[in-house]
């Protein structure tokens, strides 16, 4: 009942408690419980309107991969707290592979997105490789989305 209760918020949010338990066929104090205990227990992180990053003026969108000469706990963690406060990178991930990081950035054209790159990206410490890989086009995107 409770992957049934995620799968459908998933989707849909803004759903009032009654619709949700309508479609879970559960009373509504139930089901109201059960969402309730779901997000008590950290299955569900909060609810948000996903944007449409093209209208809101986001035309560029990037892969960046970087790798860090000497990658300590130091150096991780100073890397992290900048990554953190360039509201340009929507989502980072520490991966396998040739790289150290991935970053996934949203710029609003060409221009700003280099200027990213050489100003803020290329001047960060330990910095040693950056590769970028413009997104042509988004096949699929389900976000946040679990598999469910």
């Amino acid at each position: 009942m409770d992957i049934k209760i995620l799968g459908i918020l998933q989707r849909d949010g803004r759903l009032s408690n009654l619709e949700l338990a309508d479609m879970v066929a559960l009373s509504p104090s139930a089901c109201h419980r059960r969402v309730k205990l779901l997000e008590e227990n950290g299955y569900i992180d909060g609810y948000h309107a996903t944007l449409n990053a093209k209208k809101l003026g986001f035309d560029i969108q990037a892969l960046v991969n970087l790798n860090i000469g000497q990658l300590s706990e130091a150096q991780h963690n100073y890397f992290t707290r900048e990554i953190g406060l360039m509201p340009e990178v929507v989502s980072a991930y520490i991966v396998t592979g040739e790289t150290n990081y991935v970053l996934h950035v949203r710029t609003r054209n060409f221009e700003e997105f280099s200027r990213f790159v050489v100003n803020r990206l290329n001047k960060l410490k330990g910095v040693t490789k950056i590769y970028s890989q413009i997104v042509l086009d988004e096949l699929k995107s389900l976000g946040a989305r679990v598999p469910l």
